[in-house]
């Protein structure tokens, strides 16, 4: 392998990751050794959890503990959570919930146990409801009171619903794009 202070890029795909723990795990695509994905390094890229199976570029270095992640460069929900749509949205033109702008909000409290919580958009003061499937779908496994989100909502059966979520930082590069 290389030295300590070299890096490299690596696309590989979350075996697990547990914000309690403040760790978890990747798999390369290219095989070899796990590799040590560190909350910090996932909370430098805006976000505080990760779903299982999620894709990521990351850049990796080797250490004398093993391959660990020091920077991740992209992350892709996970491809089999792709599916039909949620029993909430059925009835809503697809067109509609695609073409929901991203806003920014802040997660007032999230319960991952129950499968939902609620954020409010700034400048907002009506709560937004967010379904545990959402956030899979979008590559989250949890959210922690107080967190920077960007979402897409829309108007549904039950209110104001987020249709896509990601951390603050990705989204403002997704609006940038």
């Amino acid at each position: 392998m290389q030295d300590g202070n070299s890096t490299r890029n690596v696309s590989g795909h979350v075996k697990w990751f547990d914000p309690v723990k403040g760790f978890g795990f990747v798999v390369a695509d290219e095989g070899g050794p796990d590799i040590l994905l560190h909350a910090n390094v996932l909370r430098n890229y805006g976000q505080s959890s990760i779903a299982d199976g999620a894709l990521v570029e990351i850049c990796v270095q080797e250490t004398d503990r093993g391959v660990q992640a020091v920077e991740i460069l992209s992350i892709e929900p996970p491809a089999s959570t792709e599916g039909a749509p949620l029993a909430d949205f059925e009835q809503i033109d697809p067109e509609v919930i695609r073409s929901a702008p991203l806003e920014p909000a802040r997660v007032k409290w999230f319960d991952k146990a129950k499968g939902f919580g609620f954020a409010n958009v700034f400048g907002r003061s009506e709560d937004v409801f967010l379904h545990i499937e959402v956030l899979r779908r979008s590559g989250l496994a949890d959210l922690q009171p107080g967190e920077a989100l960007a979402m897409r909502v829309i108007d549904g059966k039950r209110g104001r619903m987020a249709t896509e979520i990601c951390a603050w930082e990705a989204g403002v590069k997704a609006v940038e794009e």
